[in-house]
């Protein structure tokens, strides 16, 4: 276990090599919204691949979502109802 210190000033442990600062991540995380409902990592990799909004996210395919580091298959039930409930899908 390393003791760090990110760029904005906060000091966090962490075992692996990972550079995510924790607390960064929970003051980035949101309220509400689809992207609320996601571990940090499923989070990042929708940013990451420029998705902000179910809209976006429906013009991915399952299989492609999963495809993306951080995404596994729990994550797809959550994403699934959230388009569900704005009357989208994933892409066939």
């Amino acid at each position: 276990m390393s003791i760090r210190t990110c760029d904005r000033g906060h000091t966090y442990e962490k075992k692996s090599d990972c550079p995510t600062c924790p607390i960064c991540e929970k003051e980035r995380k949101p309220e509400r919204g689809f992207l609320s409902t996601l571990s940090a990592p499923a989070r990042r990799a929708l940013e990451n691949q420029g998705v902000h909004s179910l809209e976006e996210l429906s013009a991915y395919s399952e299989k492609e979502i999963l495809k993306l580091h951080g995404l596994g298959k729990s994550s797809i039930p959550k994403l699934r109802a959230a388009l569900g409930e704005k009357g989208l899908t994933f892409k066939d």
